[in-house]
């Protein structure tokens, strides 16, 4: 079974409002760019990915959280994180039974975690490039 086959039948198992707002969630999320990839890790939390984990889905108890792995360093004027602030880099959306996501808020949230992963990828590859050419000429 693929990652998306485990998310179906994760969301098809929660049968109360937890499991219609996380797909809904993973809807949102994967609406925002067509190359963001589903994985699924830690023995069994859905995890949208692209150049880098964008966020984790777990439905608990009283809430559906999605937790941005490097949610601190995100522009979140929509103000959709409610937890994690604590922390230095992870931020979460917890979501509760009739709340309601402004989808548009979490695209532009999802595709600025995007943009964080690529940049930081970009800047890995540029030291290591650098790393590489002064060796070379350290020979």
């Amino acid at each position: 079974m693929n990652a998306s086959e485990h998310i179906d039948q994760l969301i098809a198992g929660i049968s109360d409002w937890r499991g219609k707002t996380l797909a809904s969630l993973r809807k949102s999320i994967l609406g925002a760019d067509k190359e963001i990839a589903e994985e699924w890790k830690w023995m069994g939390s859905p995890v949208w990915s692209r150049d880098g984990i964008i966020a984790v889905g777990n439905a608990h108890k009283d809430k559906v959280k999605l937790t941005f792995s490097h949610g601190a360093s995100l522009p979140d004027p929509e103000n959709l994180f409610n937890n994690g602030f604590g922390g230095k880099v992870w931020r979460a959306i917890d979501v509760f039974e009739g709340d309601e996501i402004d989808e548009r808020a979490l695209q532009n949230l999802v595709r600025a975690a995007i943009d964080y992963n690529q940049a930081k990828a970009k800047k890995k590859a540029s030291s290591g490039s650098r790393a590489k050419a002064a060796k070379n000429t350290d020979a």
